[in-house]
């Protein structure tokens, strides 16, 4: 432990303790009185901590505000994470873990998560302990190759191009790509790459998990494409489904399902309406109804299509489908 994280260390443990005392100091830093006292005397004289020593409880404590006995105003120079946002890096971190198939998120930033535990003051164990308290349930997640993912992470900020073996589910074939990579995306548990793909000279969406081999390409340079080209082509319609045309869909739904469905967002511009019975109608532009039909099917009986009569027809046609896989 360096003699910054110990600054810091020492001033959680007295901030989250109220009063340490000298040896309890000692042995939670794993240091000598004699580095303990130059360590105090600096965070004192240096570094303006209101750091004193309260003879009746023998241990150092945090001397309150004058003007307002209630606080205690102090913050290290240098030093950015408040208590309470190392708490949620943390709960962040545990987060990428649980995304993360393979670690390789999770491998870069333990030096991090490594300090982030020794600011805070904890052992080992109580570090354990406090992750345990956050769970991440990723239902249907699709994991993607610890290297891949390495690879395009790699392309993506050095600028280079990749060459990859791609599964196209829907032809049930594999394709030979090169591509320039310009954006990850994590949509539904799944990561995605939004790239400019050279062999059709357009912006295209791959799903990381169907590459089944990648590698990098030294020249040329990845050909950059404008963020706002990138949104106005991939993110304007419904889901991870690009399109050229883009229509609205309205959707109509109970009392019951717009309970939830008021506080959930389809798309950025959806335009959601309250119904005078309780009921939501809801309008959503989509380029590709694939998966806005999921998600209206999963509704059931509590939603209604009203428009266009395209998609009217697609979703009656699916409700007919499944139920005569039941009679």
């Amino acid at each position: 432990m360096d003699r910054t994280e110990r600054f810091y260390k020492i001033e959680m443990l007295i901030r989250t303790r109220g009063s340490v005392s000298f040896a309890t100091l000692m042995d939670e830093l794993g240091v000598s009185r004699a580095t303990l006292k130059r360590d105090l005397e600096y965070l004192r004289a240096r570094l303006d901590a209101p750091i004193v020593y309260d003879r009746f409880d023998n241990g150092y404590k945090l001397q309150a505000d004058p003007r307002d006995q209630r606080q205690v105003k102090h913050e290290l120079p240098g030093v950015w994470f408040s208590e309470r946002e190392i708490h949620a890096l943390l709960t962040m971190h545990q987060l990428i873990q649980g995304l993360d198939e393979g670690g390789v998120l999770a491998r870069h930033l333990q030096p991090l998560l490594d300090k982030l535990h020794g600011m805070l003051g904890t052992s080992e164990h109580e570090a354990k302990e406090l992750m345990k308290r956050v769970r991440i349930a990723s239902p249907a997640r699709r994991p993607v190759a610890p290297r891949h993912f390495e690879l395009i992470g790699s392309a993506l900020t050095r600028r280079q191009r990749v060459q990859m073996s791609y599964w196209v589910r829907s032809r049930q074939q594999e394709t030979q790509r090169t591509v320039s990579p310009q954006r990850l995306v994590h949509y539904r548990n799944t990561w995605y790459l939004d790239a400019w793909c050279h062999s059709s000279d357009a912006l295209r969406r791959f799903a990381l998990d169907a590459i089944r081999e990648a590698s990098l390409l030294e020249q040329p340079r990845a050909k950059d494409v404008p963020v706002k080209t990138i949104e106005a082509e991939l993110d304007a319609g419904y889901g991870v489904f690009s399109g050229a045309k883009v229509q609205w869909a309205t959707l109509q739904f109970s009392p019951e399902a717009a309970q939830w469905v008021a506080h959930e967002q389809w798309h950025p511009q959806q335009q959601a309406t309250l119904q005078p019975d309780g009921g939501l109608t809801l309008r959503v532009p989509y380029a590709d109804a694939t998966e806005l039909v999921m998600d209206v099917l999963r509704h059931g009986e509590q939603v209604k299509v009203l428009a266009p009569q395209a998609l009217v027809q697609r979703v009656s046609r699916q409700l007919r489908d499944a139920a005569d896989r039941y009679a």
